[in-house]
């Protein structure tokens, strides 16, 4: 049997896939997508600008490397072992309240 990867090194392609599929891309944020919608709240919330360093510029700039840096790089594999772990728990919860 194989076993499956949980957190990890194996969430930072994960966060990269998830990033790039919402509409944060290589070439620049799509159109209609949910990352122009994320950009447009935030610019809204903030006067009209996007601010660097902020959210959409962050997810902007992993959309199109295609890679985490930084505290990123270190903070997404501890997240995805604690999401990892956080659903493990849930569904062994899930199991033990659907006793025969």
């Amino acid at each position: 049997m194989e076993e499956l990867p949980l957190g990890g090194a194996s969430s930072v392609p994960v966060v990269v896939s998830v990033v790039q599929g919402i509409g944060f891309g290589a070439s620049g944020i799509v159109g209609g997508s949910t990352a122009a919608s994320i950009m447009g709240a935030q610019a809204a919330a903030a006067g009209g600008n996007v601010v660097a360093g902020g959210v959409t510029a962050t997810l902007q700039a992993i959309g199109a490397t295609g890679a985490l840096s930084g505290v990123l790089a270190i903070a997404a594999p501890v997240c995805g072992a604690f999401a990892g772990a956080v659903l493990l728990g849930l569904a062994g919860y899930q199991l033990c309240q659907h006793k025969p």
